[in-house]
C-alpha cells in the first residue's frame, strides 16, 4: 500500500485535514494508495512558502536553473520502471505504454532544460540616446493541477516550463493517482531549494482553495467544468488561468481513402489508453460512399482492441461511459462491437463501436473518455466538415483523405487548436495549440509555454541629465 504524504518547505508531512482518501487499482478493486487529505490551511502554508522562496529562485541563473531541470530529468528517468508500476496501479494504464509516456516526460523535461537559458526578451527600436527592450521574467507563484490520464507527462511539462523560468511551484497532482505524484515530486525536489516546489493532495476542494489562493498563474489539465471554475476563481484572483480541458474531438473519413486503413486509425484514435487521452477520437463522420466497408472494419478492430486495452481509471467513470453508450443505444444507435459492461472485477470496458449516430446523441456532443467510436454516416465532406465545427469544444480534430483540396480546408475551418491530416496521433516535437471554446486557453506546450509561465516588461532606459 503507497502512502501519500505533502511536501511543503522541504518537509515532508501528512495532510492536515483530518480526511483521508484510498485508491483502488482499477484491474482488481485492491486498494493500492492511501492519502491523509491536505487543509486549507497547508494550501496557504504552501503557497505562503512559494511566495517567500520566489525571489531567491527567480535571481537564480538560467543555466542553474536548466542545471537542476536536466538533473531532475536523470532522476525520473531512472525510476521509470518504479513511475509505470504506479501508473499502472493506480489509473491501470499497461506498463509499456506507462513507460513510454514518462519517456515523453522525461524528454519535456530536457526540451525545457535547454530552452529555458535561451529564452530571450528583444530589444527595440527607439530613440538612439536610450535603451528601449522588452524583457522577460517569471510571474512568481504558479500552481500545477494535473489529471490522472498521463500524470507524469503532464506534470513534467508544467512543472518543467514554470521551475525552468524562475517560478516557484506548488502541485497537486489527482487524487485519482496521488503516489504517481508523490513519487514525482520525491524525484524532483531534491534538485531545487527547499520551497520552490511543494505538493498538496487531495481532491476537488483542495484545488479549488489552491485555484483561490494568492498565486500569480494557475495551469489546469483535466475537465471543462473543473477549468471554468478555475478561470472564474482566477477573475477574482488577477492570477493567470493556463488551461487545456475538455474535448469532443471528431474525425472525418473522406471518400476515396482505404476503408481498412481509416478504421484502423480510427480505433487508434479512439480506444488508445482505453479512451482516456484528452485529443481522443470521441465522434466520427464517414462519408457515404466508403461507410459499410469502413464499419465492418471498425467492428473487426474494437474487438482485436478489447482483447488488449487495460480498465478505465475506475467503475465511476466506467459507468458514466456505459451510461452514454446505453442512452444512444436506446435512442437508435446500433451497437457493431462491445456496448455492455464484462463479468468480472475491475473497471474494464470492451472497445465499443456505435452505428446510426445522431447530432443529438450524448456520444457525439459531450466528452466521453473511453473506448467508444460513435459513427454517423454523411452525404459529403462538405457535410462532415459542418458537423464536426458544431461543437462547444475545440480541443483537436483530424481528417483522413486523400484530397490536397479537403485537407486545406479542413486545417483552416476547423475551430479547433490541432487539425491532424492523415494520420490521429503524431506531430513534430514542440508542437502548441490553442485550444478553443469549452477546451481551454493559453498554451500548454512547446516553447510557447515558456511565454506563458513569464511576464514581459517594457524597459525605457536614458542617461542621466549632463551636469548630475
Amino acid at each position: 500500500m503507497n502512502h501519500v504524504r505533502q511536501l511543503i518547505g522541504g518537509t515532508w508531512t501528512e495532510g492536515g485535514s483530518g480526511r483521508t482518501l484510498t485508491v483502488f487499482d482499477p484491474s482488481t478493486g485492491a486498494p493500492v494508495s492511501t492519502v491523509p487529505v491536505s487543509s486549507d490551511a497547508d494550501v496557504t502554508a504552501a503557497v505562503r512558502t512559494a511566495r517567500h522562496t520566489a525571489p531567491g529562485w527567480a535571481a537564480t541563473s538560467p543555466g542553474d536553473r536548466a542545471a537542476a531541470l536536466r538533473a531532475a530529468a536523470a532522476d525520473v528517468e531512472r525510476a521509470t520502471g518504479e513511475l509505470a508500476a504506479l501508473m499502472h496501479a493506480e489509473m491501470g494504464k499497461p506498463a509499456g505504454e506507462a513507460a513510454d509516456s514518462i519517456a515523453a516526460g522525461v524528454g519535456t523535461l530536457r526540451q525545457y532544460a535547454e530552452l529555458g537559458p535561451v529564452h530571450r526578451g528583444r530589444a527595440l527600436a527607439g530613440d538612439d540616446s536610450a535603451i528601449d527592450l522588452m524583457a522577460y521574467g517569471p510571474r512568481g507563484v504558479v500552481a500545477v493541477i494535473t489529471p490522472w490520464n498521463d500524470p507524469v507527462a503532464v506534470a513534467c511539462g508544467l512543472l518543467g516550463a514554470a521551475l525552468v523560468t524562475g517560478n516557484t511551484v506548488v502541485h497537486k497532482p489527482s487524487e485519482r493517482t496521488p503516489a504517481t505524484g508523490h513519487r514525482l515530486a520525491e524525484l524532483l525536489a531534491p534538485h531545487f531549494p527547499d520551497g520552490v516546489l511543494s505538493l498538496v493532495n487531495g481532491d476537488g476542494p483542495v484545488g479549488a482553495a489552491l485555484a483561490a489562493s494568492e498565486v500569480d498563474v494557475v495551469a489546469h489539465v483535466g475537465s471543462t467544468a473543473t477549468g471554468r471554475s478555475i478561470a472564474a476563481a482566477c477573475a477574482e484572483t488577477g492570477a493567470k488561468a493556463l488551461l487545456e480541458n475538455g474535448g469532443s474531438d471528431p474525425l472525418i473519413v473522406d471518400a476515396g481513402v482505404d476503408p481498412a486503413w481509416a478504421a484502423a486509425q480510427a480505433a487508434t484514435g479512439a480506444f488508445a489508453n482505453s479512451g482516456q487521452i484528452c485529443v481522443a477520437v470521441e465522434r466520427i463522420y464517414v462519408h457515404r460512399d466508403v461507410a459499410d466497408a469502413f464499419l465492418t472494419a471498425l467492428a473487426d478492430e474494437a474487438t482485436a482492441w478489447t482483447a488488449r486495452i487495460g480498465p478505465l481509471v475506475d467503475t465511476r467513470l466506467r459507468d458514466g461511459v456505459h451510461a452514454q453508450v446505453s442512452t444512444a443505444i436506446e435512442a437508435g444507435a446500433r451497437p457493431l462491437a462491445g456496448g455492455t459492461i464484462p463479468d468480472g472485477p475491475g473497471a474494464f470496458y470492451p472497445a465499443t463501436v456505435l452505428a446510426g449516430c445522431t447530432d443529438e446523441m450524448s456520444v457525439m456532443r459531450d466528452e466521453t473518455f473511453g473506448p467508444v467510436a460513435p459513427v454517423m454516416v454523411v452525404a459529403s465532406f462538405e457535410e462532415a466538415l459542418k458537423r464536426a465545427a458544431d461543437s462547444p469544444y475545440g480541443l483537436a480534430a483530424t481528417v483522413l483523405t486523400p484530397s490536397m483540396g479537403h485537407a486545406q480546408r479542413a486545417w483552416r475551418e476547423l475551430p479547433a487548436g490541432t487539425v491532424k491530416v492523415n494520420a490521429v496521433f503524431g506531430g513534430a516535437p514542440g508542437g502548441a495549440a490553442h485550444p478553443r471554446r469549452g477546451s481551454g486557453q493559453g498554451f500548454g506546450y512547446g516553447p510557447e509555454l515558456l511565454d506563458e509561465m513569464t511576464a514581459t516588461k517594457a524597459v525605457h532606459i536614458e542617461a542621466p541629465p549632463s551636469g548630475w
